[in-house]
């Protein structure tokens, strides 16, 4: 079993684009450049060394890709099988990335929620754990590390954007945050419409269930954030502003972001279904 930690240290990047647009320096810290492409080792990496460290001997994950991803990366690394649940929303490419990990997967469930309920009945057999995607200290823990690499190289930033999802990521840059002394530092929780549990949440002053994910950014959303992401905000703990975009908002920023314009998005998509269709 490893003993090393299982993210890299990213970079961090200031972004010329992005700060003559905004007016202000942006800076980007690449979580891209992980091993799994995602923040999401950062946590669930964390989360599992420990339970590997207490004798766990299977690893059990519900997720839309990204945090089984890492549960899948992790449990290869430290020796320990795991098993994925997802839902069937969940690509085929990102199935067969989880099953080139060595992880046993299984689709299960409109909605994450759903896998979730199946991949808890399967975690309460004897030596298996449950690693859930985003609610639990030690993935917020794991996820904090990027804040105190941020720390190590730039002096306190007037603001931090990410968006969220269950709200684990979220947690853990308060968490950083906390850790390094930026308590005063908010945050703006960034949210999809129709993938939006968190600014539900926030409106109604307590935890919501959306009825489905409607956004086009159906791997992100989870019906319920976590109670924690929501109490730092309810009770004055940490500065979030909630802030909502449409779908078409979301991708025209993306496609502002890689310079890109939609007619050159469509004439991709036309060609390559003129080419499916032409084989």
């Amino acid at each position: 079993m490893s003993s090393e930690q299982l993210h890299i240290k990213t970079p961090l990047l200031e972004s010329h684009p992005l700060s003559k647009h905004a007016g202000f320096k942006v800076w980007l810290k690449l979580e891209n450049t992980q091993p799994t492409s995602t923040f999401k080792i950062r946590g669930i990496g964390n989360l599992c060394q420990k339970v590997a460290k207490a004798g766990c001997k299977q690893i059990v994950c519900s997720s839309g890709g990204n945090a089984g991803l890492a549960a899948a990366y992790a449990g290869r690394r430290l020796g320990v099988p795991a098993t994925i649940i997802v839902p069937e929303t969940t690509p085929q490419f990102t199935v067969e990335r989880l099953r080139e990990e060595g992880a046993t997967v299984e689709v299960y469930g409109k909605v994450w929620d759903e896998a979730n309920e199946k991949a808890m009945k399967l975690a309460s057999q004897p030596d298996h754990v449950l690693v859930h995607p985003f609610d639990h200290p030690d993935i917020w823990e794991g996820h904090g590390t990027m804040i105190v690499e941020i720390s190590e190289e730039i002096a306190k930033p007037d603001v931090v954007i990410a968006s969220v999802g269950g709200g684990g990521l979220m947690c853990g840059v308060i968490n950083g945050l906390w850790r390094v002394g930026w308590k005063d530092v908010p945050v703006i929780a960034m949210e999809t419409k129709g993938c939006d549990s968190f600014n539900a949440a926030v409106q109604a002053g307590k935890l919501v269930t959306l009825p489905a994910i409607t956004s086009i950014a159906n791997c992100l959303g989870s019906t319920t954030v976590c109670s924690k992401v929501l109490q730092y905000h309810t009770e004055g703990l940490h500065a979030i502003h909630s802030e909502l975009v449409s779908d078409t908002q979301a991708i025209s920023a993306c496609l502002k972001f890689t310079g890109t314009s939609w007619t050159e998005l469509c004439t991709v998509m036309f060609s390559g279904r003129s080419r499916k269709y032409s084989n």
